[in-house]
Formats: structure tokens, C-alpha cells, sequence
């Protein structure tokens, strides 16, 4: 019996319909029905609601410990639930209070400063101390200042197909580093995706949008993300690529997905691909693979290659969007000294208990995702935690903490290509203002728990190990990224977002907003003028099709 079983078994036992039972939880008979339908999972706050209302543990709700009784009574619905122990009548439980709304938070801001702590564990040194600049030509030339201009990457020679003139697209929305969605634990618990403000992906779907939010390594590379991106959209096993697995001395293989994530994945049914923070290296690195393949797994000659790496399904794609995304990375990992990072460990160990605690049933478990290192799920007790994330320090440059900084940025920018058959969207947000003296102030709307970071990657001037200049073009920033790195990869072509008539195979930048890096995701934010943003972006994306079709 499944907990959608249950939660109806045990709705009839009390003598409830689900009308009734949506009141005395305060939530819609909608949400009910699909509770039990099994279309999804009520969240912490309902689950321990349900638990005194029926007079049973939240563990016997869930996984069916616990004295659930066997079959429902006879005879018309009950108006009230069965009386408690003591012989008192149970009483309409009170609301709970939404539970610890900034857990989101902690877990963006401290996976970020984890990819911080990974690159100088790895790298064993910092960056040079601020406004030092290297003396090394080689240094000096080998990259340009993200407010410089570069030239545009030249496209290869490439044929798009013609998309069929009915498509049925859907949306796919990708998380950031240390997110989730569908398929997580968390997910049941805190949603990633509308964050504050409740279900993002549900309310879309109300809205007549398909939706879907999948779940990748939460600490993985661009790489494999896109790779566990892939399989988790079509279903089979994670294919990393040949190749690469023998680059990066790991498994080729990761887990099996037995059921697709899309009904459909071909010309008729593309996709937006859509995905926030370290969301979208993730979507443009997989359309670049989906268009032109990767030449390196074609010339390892495997036999059984993936079709993700052979090219050709640019029109799989509609559009990819990007939400303050770290494109050039982020300069918060040229100082993370100033945060006193010094055991990276402690720190993911510390994050991990705290996203572990958000669920009871899922107390005391992290799923890292990183089953081509053998490491998945892992208990957070004793010193097992701690002894994992040792491994996770040890993946040489193929995870996401040195894809974000500014050098591993530029390296995976140079891997990826944009697909003249795609749109492409940006849209960054700054939490600082310019004040009359250069420094940056920090607005009072920021989060609180990205404040500091805001301050010093608003103050913060010096050179990477690799030679990029991070100069003050850096220092406007939403509290975790910098504005130059959310707008656009430099050296990528673009222009202004015009949403009537935006531009295919260019970054369509929208102008920058004011808020911090949750903002965009209902984080600590007002619902309404969230979805009064989705619905902007999703009614533009919507007409992308419709206006190929019509020949504009």
C-alpha cells in the first residue's frame, strides 16, 4: 500500500470526504484527490496535521508503521474524526507554521561556497590577494576582463532541420547546484521550484503549461549534470560518455531511470529548456550536445555511444533560459578565504543535516547523486558523512565547484556552442547599488544569509589562478553571482531582449532586476509578482513556436 492508499484508507476510517478532509487541513479537495491519486505528496506541515487528525504517527502515514486500521466502517460519512485516547473529541488541528522557509537559502548559499572550498582543496593554493596583479604575461593575456569584448564563437557548418509546423512543447526546469525536484526526497517536503510562494511548477500547470522539474547531482560537473539531465527526460541509464569517464577515472555508468520524464521527446514535442543558477550551464551544455554532439566520445569509436554525444537534434530545443546564471562563474570562489573555509567537509556536512532534517521520514540520509565516483546516498550519522564528502573532494575538476569559478567557467564555455536553430534567454538580478564612493551597498531586500556574500564580492578586485581579471565590472552581484556573469558567456553574441521579436542563435539579454539570487525562484519573495514573472516568460515562450510557423 502506497501513501496515497493510505492517506484515503485512513480518510475513510475517520469518516471523511475528501472535501472534508481538505478543510480541516486548509488546503484544496484538489490536492487531496491528488494525494491519493498518487500525483503528489503532501508536505510536512499536512503530514503532521494528518497525524493528529487520525490519531497515528507521521511514519505510519508514510511508510506504514503504525496502527492504520485495516479497512474503512461501514455507514455514512462521519462529520468529525474519531475521539482521541483520553476521550476528548479531536479537535480541527491548528495550521502548523510553514516550516523553515529559509532552508532554500542556506542550501543555495552554502553549496556555492562548498564549490568555493573544492576548487582550493583541489587547486591547494587561493587566488592572488586583491588588486595584486600577476606579472606573467601568459597570465595576463590568456583571458580578457568580462567587460572587454571578444569576438563571436564562429558557428561550425550546421544544418538545422525543420520543425514540424504543431509542436506541443513542455517546460523543463532545471535546478541550481544543491537543488532538486522531482524524484527527491526534499521535493515532497520544500519545493525548489516557487520556493516562499508555494508550487511553482503546479501553479504553471494550472495555467495550461506542461511542466516538469527533474533532479540531477546536486554537486556534479555541467557534464554529468547534463548527461543525468538526458536520461532522466528520455529514461535508461546514465551514460557519461566513454571518453569522459576515462578523462575523469570514473564509472561510465550511473542509475537507471526506468520511466521517462517526458511522454514524448522528438520534433512534435520539444522542449524550453529553462534552469536557474548552475541550472543553466546545465540546459545550454546539453542543447550544445543535443545540436553538435562532442567530438571527443565520437573519436573514442564506442559502439554503443549515446545518441546525446552523436549531434544533430538541435530541434529538440526551442529556447534555453538562463536565470542568474554563473557564465563566466562566480568571483565568490576568489574569496572564500574571507568565510574562514577551511574544512570542506564540515561545512557540506553541516548543509546536508540540514537539508536531511526538512523531511522526518528522510531524516538522517543525503543523496549526493554522485554514483560514477560509488557514491550516492549516504547517512548523515556518525563519521560516514564526513568520509564521503572526502570523495567528493577528490574528483579532480569534474564537479560543479570548479566549474564555477571563473577559470573552470572559461573552460567550459569553450565546450559549449550555441545552436542558430535555439533561442536563448537571460535574465540576471543585483541585490547592490553604485554608490558615489565605487563600493557597492547592499539593498535591504537582500536575504539575509546573503548579505556578507553580497558586501565582499561587492568590494572584491584581484586576478584567478588562470589569468582572468576580476576588476570592478565584477562587484554588482545578487548575492551569490555576478551581474557581468548572469547577462552572458563572454565572448557569446547578443542583444537586448526585444520579447516581441526575439532572435534566434543570440543571447536575448533582458534588462538586469532588482532582487537577490532566490528572487527569481519565489525565495523569500511576493508570490504574486513571481508568477506575474513566469507568466510573462512562459507567454513569450509560448508564441516562439507559433511565430515560426508563421514565417516571422
Amino acid at each position: 500500500m502506497n501513501i496515497g492508499e493510505r492517506i484515503q484508507l485512513l480518510r475513510k476510517n475517520a469518516g471523511l470526504t475528501q472535501e472534508q478532509l481538505a478543510e480541516r487541513l486548509e488546503v484544496s479537495r484538489q490536492s487531496v484527490s491528488k494525494w491519493e491519486n498518487g500525483q503528489a505528496t503532501p508536505d510536512t506541515d499536512n503530514l503532521v496535521a494528518m497525524s493528529r487528525l487520525f490519531g497515528i504517527g507521521v511514519d505510519g502515514i508514510l511508510d506504514g508503521d503504525g496502527s492504520a486500521p485495516e479497512a474503512a466502517p461501514d455507514g455514512p460519512a462521519a462529520q468529525e474524526a474519531p475521539p482521541q485516547p483520553d476521550g476528548e473529541p479531536t479537535q480541527t488541528p491548528e495550521k502548523p507554521r510553514r516550516r523553515r522557509l529559509w532552508v532554500p537559502a542556506l542550501i543555495l548559499a552554502a553549496l556555492l561556497l562548498l564549490g568555493a572550498g573544492l576548487y582550493f582543496i583541489l587547486s591547494g593554493r587561493g587566488d592572488t590577494a586583491p588588486n595584486e596583479t600577476k606579472t606573467s604575461e601568459t597570465a595576463k593575456n590568456s583571458r580578457k576582463t568580462a567587460s572587454e569584448e571578444t569576438d563571436p564563437k564562429e558557428f561550425p557548418d550546421y544544418t538545422p532541420r525543420q520543425r514540424p509546423a504543431e509542436v506541443h512543447p513542455t517546460y523543463v526546469l532545471v535546478h541550481g547546484m544543491g537543488g532538486w525536484g522531482t524524484g527527491s526526497e526534499l521535493d515532497a517536503y520544500a519545493k525548489y521550484w516557487g520556493a516562499s510562494t508555494g508550487d511553482l511548477a503546479e501553479y504553471l500547470q494550472k495555467q495550461g503549461y506542461s511542466v516538469v522539474t527533474p533532479t540531477v547531482g546536486p554537486v556534479s560537473s555541467a557534464w554529468d549534470r547534463a548527461c543525468e539531465l538526458y536520461a532522466v527526460l528520455t529514461g535508461g541509464t546514465v551514460d557519461y560518455g566513454a571518453a569522459h569517464a576515462k578523462e575523469h577515472n570514473h564509472a561510465r555508468y550511473g542509475r537507471t531511470y526506468e520511466t521517462p520524464l517526458l511522454e514524448a521527446w522528438d520534433d512534435a514535442h520539444p522542449v524550453h529548456l529553462i534552469g536557474h543558477s548552475f541550472g543553466g550551464e546545465t540546459v545550454r551544455l546539453l542543447c550544445s550536445l543535443l545540436a553538435y554532439g562532442d567530438s571527443a566520445e565520437i573519436a573514442d569509436g564506442a559502439q554503443d555511444i549515446s545518441p546525446l554525444f552523436t549531434g544533430g537534434k538541435s530541434t529538440l530545443v526551442i529556447s534555453v533560459t538562463a536565470l542568474c546564471s554563473p557564465h563566466n562563474g562566480s568571483s565568490l570562489t576568489s574569496v572564500a578565504a574571507a568565510f574562514g573555509l577551511k574544512d570542506t567537509a564540515d561545512l557540506l556536512s553541516t548543509l546536508c543535516m540540514t537539508a536531511a532534517n526538512l523531511a522526518d521520514s528522510a531524516s538522517g540520509y543525503y543523496d549526493f547523486m554522485l554514483d560514477q565516483f560509488g557514491l550516492g546516498v549516504v547517512s548523515t550519522q556518525s563519521g560516514a558523512l564526513t568520509e564521503a564528502l572526502s570523495k567528493v573532494a577528490a574528483v579532480g575538476s569534474d564537479h560543479a565547484g570548479y566549474d564555477l569559478t571563473p577559470d573552470g567557467a572559461a573552460e567550459l564555455n569553450s565546450r559549449i556552442r550555441m545552436a542558430p536553430d535555439v533561442y536563448y534567454f537571460s535574465y540576471a538580478y543585483r541585490t547592490t547599488k553604485d554608490t558615489a564612493s565605487g563600493a557597492q551597498e547592499v539593498l535591504p531586500s537582500t536575504y539575509s544569509l546573503l548579505i556578507p556574500f553580497a558586501y565582499i564580492m561587492g568590494s572584491y578586485t584581484g586576478t584567478t589562478p588562470g589569468g582572468i581579471a576580476i576588476d570592478k565590472s565584477w562587484q554588482p552581484n545578487d548575492g551569490l553571482v555576478n551581474v557581468v556573469s548572469a547577462l552572458y558567456p563572454t565572448g557569446d553574441p547578443h542583444v537586448e531582449l526585444d520579447a516581441a521579436v526575439p532572435q534566434k542563435g543570440v543571447w536575448n539579454v533582458a534588462p538586469v532586476r532588482e532582487g537577490h539570487h532566490g528572487t527569481v525562484i519565489g525565495l523569500d519573495a511576493d508570490t504574486d509578482a513571481t508568477h506575474a514573472f513566469y507568466d510573462e516568460l512562459f507567454g513569450m515562450l509560448d508564441t516562439l513556436a507559433a511565430r515560426e510557423k508563421s514565417g516571422q
